[in-house]
């Protein structure tokens, strides 16, 4: 059989510029389902007394779970079968930005450890601003100044506050206040 067209197929094998092989792609799924194991694991240690509309405290917990396990189920049995063939090639930086995620990580924990200290609205106001500063860093966006600084911190506060007054306010659930009257 003569071969009709000019060039010949590239080679199908994958190279490092394909993103993830299949053994990367098992490896997620199979800690989607870890991690799903996990919570199932801390989901019945919550009590399933039925509370409101006959819904104990344990269904979003055990819901949550499952929905992981399958997903990492599904992940494995994609990946062992050939992979994410419709997946579009991977956009942005071929390596991890560590210093970037440094700052997002940074920001969640500075919120889990002063949120008592500071208030809702202030820990989620500099949770907001360490976050969008790592993620500025990931696109190649550094600095901005003391006005974009200054603009981040009123962003997280516009964010913050009617959140926080929502729950405290309306849904009479107390988040952490540093003042008194429960607006701040």
């Amino acid at each position: 059989m003569a071969a009709t067209g000019g060039s010949l197929p590239t080679d199908p094998s994958p190279s490092d510029d394909d993103g993830p092989g299949p053994l990367h792609q098992t490896l997620v799924g199979i800690g989607a389902f870890v991690l799903g194991a996990v919570m199932a694991f801390g989901a019945a240690a919550i009590p399933s007394d039925a509370g409101y509309a006959g819904i104990g405290p344990n269904a979003l917990p055990w819901g949550v779970s499952i929905a992981l396990m399958v997903c990492g189920l599904w992940l494995v049995w994609e990946a062992r079968t050939g992979g994410f063939r419709q997946m579009e090639p991977p956009s942005g930086a071929p390596r991890a930005d560590w210093v970037s995620a440094a700052w997002v990580v940074a920001a969640i924990v500075a919120n889990a450890s002063l949120i008592t200290v500071i208030g809702f609205v202030f820990a989620c106001t500099l949770c907001f601003m360490l976050a969008v500063r790592g993620l500025r860093r990931a696109e190649g966006r550094v600095g901005g100044g003391a006005r974009q600084v200054l603009l981040d911190g009123i962003t997280g506060m516009l964010i913050a506050a009617p959140v926080f007054w929502l729950f405290n306010k309306l849904l009479a659930l107390n988040l952490p206040a540093i003042t008194a009257s429960g607006w701040l």
